[in-house]
Formats: structure tokens, C-alpha cells, sequence
């Protein structure tokens, strides 16, 4: 004990006037171990930690008080429900000090006002909600007829016997492929060896046409597929070169058929669009005089080509 406050505080402390004979400290004291708690012990009432249920109005100013509000309750027990104690719980609300009181329910297994408050109803539409409401009542009271009991007691019996014999095929089927583990075994042990040697044949295959990748075994829509493909043939392929070639050669007779960069033969092909002008204005006005920078255009161009 760190002080005699403590200790007092603790009851722990005994004065030196208490004696053994006299008992524990609380009746040395004149006191219960509850305290004030317990001041009303004698009339069967206890003054406990009470916490709200549920949302309530109050009865005294109509104000709302939430679900979680503690208050300072007395408990006394007011009955039974066989052998289950029903209790109440008197307390005051801290908004105009009005008197509440709520009860157990222990068949229903929830809490009942009283008087002193109104509980707040909180409905709202299935729709809106977007879910689903059960027919919860309706199939309690189901269960408990005995009549609808029987009714579907003799249905399910009916429906029993006509999957019987089915479900005794089925079984029997069942033990037949599963009776012989060895056999299983055995089988599921070849299957894995074949396919390890179809794997390892592939691969082989694969490295020898140069595939770094196993190539899957062929189909008929892989073949279906391949048919359908079309390639060029060596008369399409000789054109195209015998094309290309003629394009890259020299326009002017007598020149070097090497082929020419696609620079000079633009140059050229401007070169010549400017003498065909030419050509064609000096016709115009009266008759066909090549000028001098016709004639030079002409002598030089041919010096390039």
C-alpha cells in the first residue's frame, strides 16, 4: 500500500479498535460491501449501470434518447417467467428527470417500456431498400402444425422411396470403380508414363526443326487452317522483280543500267518536266526555237546520266 488513504480506500485498513470477534470490516463499519449501491437493499432493489436497448422518445419532453445512453437504474425483480426472473429497471432521464421504466421480456427475449417513454418504430420500404422480406411467421407457424408436419412428413417419405432405387445404382456403381485401389493406381501410373513420353518426344522434335518451345500435337483444325493459306507463286515473284528493276534502271537510252538513287532520278524527272514546258511556250508563240537554257539543260542532264 503506497498510503493509509489507500489502504482505507481499499478496506484493507483495520483500526486498532476492530476486534475478530467482531466480524469483517463492512460490519464493523455498519456498511454493505456494495456501498451506495445497496442503500436500498432491504426493499429488494439494487442500483446498478443501466444501458438503453433501443432508440426511445421520452415521455416527459417528447426529446429522442439514443440506444448506448447509460443511466443510473434501480433493479428489483417484479415476477417470473417459469423459472426465469423478469426484472425491472426504474431510472430518471437527464433531459427533464422523468421517470422510466423498462422491463425483460424473457419469452420474446427482449426488453418492454413500461411507462415514462414510447419506443421509436424506424420502418422503411423493401423496395427502396432493394432486399427481400421472409415469411418468417408464416413458416413458424407452418413448423408447428402437426398436420402440415404429417403432410410433408409422408411427402419426403414418397420421394425417398422413388430415389431409392437410384441412389442404390448409384452407389453400387460407385463401389465398382472404387473397390480396387491397386487396379487405380495402376492405371492412373500408365496414363502419367504415356503422357511424360509424348512430352519428351515433342521437345525432341521441337530442338531438331530449331524451336526452343514443345510445338502441341497437330489437329485437323491446324490442317483446315495451313490449307486455306496462300502464297505467292515464282510467276508473281519474277514479275515483281522484273518490275522493280525497271523502275531502278535509266530512263535514256545508252546510259549505264546501274541503278540510280531515288534523289537523282526525282532531279531528272524535274528536269524534264522543265524542257517539255519550255518546248511546249516556244510552240505557242510561233514555232519550235530551243532556247539556250533549254539546250544547256539538255547538255547537262545527259552529262549526269
Amino acid at each position: 500500500m503506497s498510503s493509509l488513504a489507500a489502504a482505507r480506500a481499499d478496506n484493507f485498513y483495520y483500526p486498532p479498535e476492530w476486534t475478530p470477534e467482531q466480524g469483517s470490516l463492512n460490519k464493523f463499519h455498519g456498511q454493505h460491501a456494495l456501498r451506495e449501491r445497496a442503500r436500498k437493499i432491504d426493499q429488494g432493489i439494487l442500483i446498478i449501470r443501466f444501458e438503453m436497448p433501443f432508440n426511445i422518445w421520452c415521455g416527459g419532453c417528447n426529446s429522442m434518447i439514443a440506444k448506448g445512453v447509460r443511466f443510473n437504474a434501480e433493479k428489483k425483480q417484479v415476477g417470473n417467467y417459469y423459472s426465469t426472473k423478469i426484472w425491472s429497471f426504474t431510472m430518471k432521464s437527464a433531459c427533464c428527470k422523468h421517470e422510466i421504466v423498462i422491463q425483460t421480456d424473457p419469452k420474446n427475449c427482449e426488453y418492454v417500456i413500461i411507462s415514462g417513454a414510447q419506443r421509436k418504430t424506424e420502418d422503411y420500404d423493401v423496395e427502396d431498400a432493394e432486399t427481400l422480406v421472409l415469411p418468417v411467421d408464416e413458416e413458424k407457424s407452418k413448423l408447428v402444425d402437426p398436420f402440415y408436419r404429417l403432410e410433408h412428413q409422408e411427402e419426403d417419405l414418397q420421394k425417398k422411396k422413388e430415389a431409392e432405387p437410384v441412389l442404390v445404382r448409384l452407389q453400387r456403381v460407385s463401389d465398382a470403380r472404387h473397390s480396387d485401389d491397386y487396379a487405380l493406381n495402376k492405371a492412373l501410373r500408365a496414363k502419367l508414363r504415356n503422357q511424360k513420353k509424348r512430352v519428351a518426344e515433342e521437345e525432341v522434335a521441337s530442338r531438331k526443326i530449331g524451336l526452343g518451345v514443345r510445338l502441341l500435337p497437330a489437329s485437323e483444325e491446324d490442317a483446315t487452317t495451313a490449307a486455306r493459306v496462300r502464297f505467292s507463286s515464282n510467276f508473281e515473284r519474277n514479275r515483281k522483280e522484273k518490275r522493280a528493276l525497271i523502275k531502278a534502271a535509266a530512263i535514256f537510252p545508252g546510259s549505264s543500267g546501274s541503278s540510280m538513287s531515288s534523289k537523282k532520278r526525282m532531279d531528272l524527272e524535274a528536269k524534264r518536266r522543265k524542257i517539255k514546258a519550255a518546248t511546249a511556250s516556244n510552240l505557242l508563240v510561233g514555232g519550235f526555237k530551243p532556247s539556250s537554257w533549254s539546250q544547256s539543260a539538255v547538255s547537262s542532264s545527259r552529262r549526269r546520266t
